[in-house]
């Protein structure tokens, strides 16, 4: 059977641009001058636009028109890694503390000879053992959360936090509303669920509450999605105001707070969390990821006890206990202070950093938080964030564009510089590189 001609049309666009007929960056004719040009009805030329665009290949932006996309390396910010050895990443944040290695040694020697070494063999109960569950309510409760043994568990990380929360408090198809920017994590446990994601416009700092208000009265929003003390990755800490006017709003809907800490240990002297302010209706996930360290995969989620039991099964179904070992370790240094004194340390180091991009990218529009690890740069008009990422990629330096934490269907033109996860000396290198990329691209 022939093909149709414009599915002829679209294959032959296709090829021009994977062959570099079509260069990344090119303008590509109007619609209307398309369906002109190919003798095409102007739905028929939308269409092919639309499959284009579907295979990755164009970008169509309103008010600038259709553009070849730059072909950027697999993830875009979900898959991260240093893409080879000789890459500097600054698309993922692992921070670490001088002598973290050597507080692993000392923890496994203490390991090695405790008494109940051989208990950490067998399966453990969903959300942890009795003492561990305390040792973790304790540290939540540090931070202002209402966390006892029986509203706490522990998780591998928290992006198991997130998910198991999606699985157990989720329908497939619910509606959750999400900021328009948001972390991409919650993004694939959003479609690992089947969940409808539905993005809330920002408002200086902090979701547009409005907006939420107006969707609540359209849709049957099941849940928000939040990050109220420093967002991913927008770094901004919501006002203790705005966090009960989310709050009032929840109640008003019957909505399920999702609250994610996982970055909020940088953040000093930051309202309290949404789960102190509406325990009955929220839960909330962290872990020591980021104030720790990645590898060290122990989360918390905090919850009404009430959904204890559905997150305990939501546990089992997906890795039946959080490792044993790193589980140990973790309350070890949950007790010892170890995780208190990292975090003071990553503090300051984040403050640090922060200051080295103000100096070395001085003019550029940077939107952040002075404490954190991620800076987020909106780009001039005319500059186009695929090929920044891509001309950054060739000068070894790997970065995110706005189009994993991207929840609309408007992408816009920004990078995420993740600054926490080099030295010094090569954070200095590359973000000189980041600045030179930019200038020569901006008129």
């Amino acid at each position: 059977m022939a093909q149709p001609r414009y599915k002829q049309l679209v294959d032959r666009l296709a090829a021009d641009i994977r062959a570099g007929r079509l260069r990344p960056g090119t303008r590509l004719p109007t619609h209307r001058d398309l369906a002109v040009r190919e003798g095409l009805a102007l739905v028929t030329a939308t269409r092919v636009y639309a499959e284009l665009q579907e295979m990755g290949l164009v970008s169509g932006e309103t008010g600038r028109g259709t553009f070849v996309k730059e072909a950027l390396p697999r993830g875009q910010g979900i898959d991260l890694s240093a893409w080879s050895a000789d890459t500097v990443d600054l698309s993922f944040n692992y921070p670490s503390s001088p002598g973290q290695t050597d507080l692993l040694r000392v923890a496994l020697r203490q390991l090695a000879v405790a008494g109940d070494l051989e208990s950490l063999l067998r399966y453990q109960p969903h959300g942890g053992r009795e003492h561990e569950r305390a040792t973790a309510a304790r540290h939540l409760a540090s931070r202002g959360l209402p966390a006892t043994v029986e509203t706490t568990l522990l998780v591998s990380g928290a992006q198991h936090g997130l998910t198991t929360a999606a699985m157990a408090l989720l329908e497939p198809g619910d509606v959750v509303a999400v900021d328009a920017l948001t972390y991409p994590g919650f993004k694939l446990a959003a479609e690992a669920n089947r969940l409808e994601l539905v993005p809330i416009p920002a408002a200086g700092r902090g979701p547009d509450l409005g907006a939420l208000a107006a969707l609540c009265k359209q849709r049957r929003v099941r849940a928000v999605y939040v990050m109220p003390t420093l967002h991913n990755p927008l770094g901004w800490v919501m006002s203790a105001t705005r966090c009960r006017d989310l709050v009032a709003i929840a109640r008003h809907h019957g909505l399920i707070l999702i609250e994610d800490g996982a970055y909020a240990f940088l953040a000093e002297g930051a309202p309290p969390p949404l789960a102190s302010l509406a325990p009955e209706t929220t839960v909330y996930v962290s872990s020591l990821s980021k104030s720790v360290a990645t590898g060290l995969r122990v989360g918390f989620v905090c919850a009404p006890s009430a959904w204890i039991p559905k997150l305990e099964r939501a546990i089992r179904a997906t890795t039946w206990n959080t490792p044993a070992i790193m589980t140990a370790i973790g309350c070890g240094w949950m007790e010892d202070g170890t995780v208190a004194r990292l975090e003071e340390e990553k503090r300051r180091d984040a403050a640090m950093r922060q200051g080295l991009v103000a100096d070395i990218l001085g003019p550029l529009k940077r939107v952040g938080h002075p404490c954190s690890y991620f800076v987020w740069l909106p780009l001039a008009q005319e500059v186009r964030a695929d090929e920044v990422a891509m001309a950054l990629m060739r000068e070894r330096v790997s970065v995110s564009t706005a189009l994993p934490f991207s929840t609309s269907a408007h992408v816009p033109h920004a990078i995420r510089l993740a600054i926490g996860s080099v030295d010094l000396a090569t954070l200095t290198r590359s973000l000189e590189t980041v600045a030179r990329v930019i200038a020569e691209r901006t008129y």
